[in-house]
């Protein structure tokens, strides 16, 4: 049987979750947007895209040395370019993942 202090502890995790996300949609739903805020939010999920597969692109195993030629860097420079040419985000994932795979199995290791 669970205990009530997983259930709070559960419970707790949730609600601290949850809240950072429901104010802004709370207070800024209310009133119109600057032109230049809306811009600025639409970058913040390329932003973090490319902050969680820039590293994984030049590092590849030990963190001190940087292999530039691997099966990932060379799927990364057509992703790049259908990113900056289409500037759509589904788009680049869906594209990369194709470069990838037509790297790795048509390019030996």
């Amino acid at each position: 049987m669970v205990g009530i202090e997983y259930l709070l502890l559960v419970a707790g995790m949730g609600l601290v979750t949850y809240l950072p996300r429901w104010f802004p949609l709370f207070f800024l739903s209310r009133k119109p947007l600057p032109r230049w805020f809306i811009q600025w939010l639409e970058l913040i999920p390329v932003a973090i895209l490319s902050a969680l597969v820039l590293p994984d692109l030049l590092v590849a195993g030990d963190p001190r040395q940087i292999e530039w030629i691997q099966p990932k860097s060379l799927a990364a420079l057509p992703t790049f370019l259908f990113a900056a040419k289409t500037r759509s985000l589904g788009g680049t994932v869906l594209a990369g993942m194709l470069f990838y795979f037509l790297v790795e199995r048509f390019l030996p290791s």
